[in-house]
């Protein structure tokens, strides 16, 4: 929202506060990189050879993928033409994460009933 508030309003309030958020952004997601390294052999290793919630986990690993792929396409490939495709792709992936989360989580402990 800041970095489109940055070319609409004019002020650089803005720009500071969008730098600011994608630098917290990075941070989080260093953090989310480490926390899935350790997911991998606790979770989802055991989960997938036990067969539990093997789709919506599938979904899971192949979401957080297209996460680590765009954001490193975003970071390091600085083409132009690419760059808008690429980041729509980030964004809404990231936003259905946030719903499959607890959709996984969900569908987990139900069918551990």
């Amino acid at each position: 929202m800041a970095d489109w508030q940055k070319d609409v309003a004019g002020d650089e309030i803005w720009q500071q506060i969008a730098a600011n958020m994608l630098m917290v952004h990075g941070g989080m997601a260093m953090l989310a990189l480490l926390l899935l390294g350790a997911l991998v052999p606790l979770h989802a290793q055991r989960s997938w050879r036990s067969g539990k919630n093997l789709v919506s986990g599938s979904v899971m690993a192949a979401s957080n993928a297209v996460l680590i792929a765009t954001a490193f396409g975003l970071y390091y490939l600085g083409s132009e033409a690419v760059r808008p495709f690429m980041s729509w792709i980030h964004l809404g992936t990231g936003f259905s994460l946030a719903l499959l989360l607890p959709l996984h989580i969900w569908l987990g402990r139900r069918a551990r009933r």
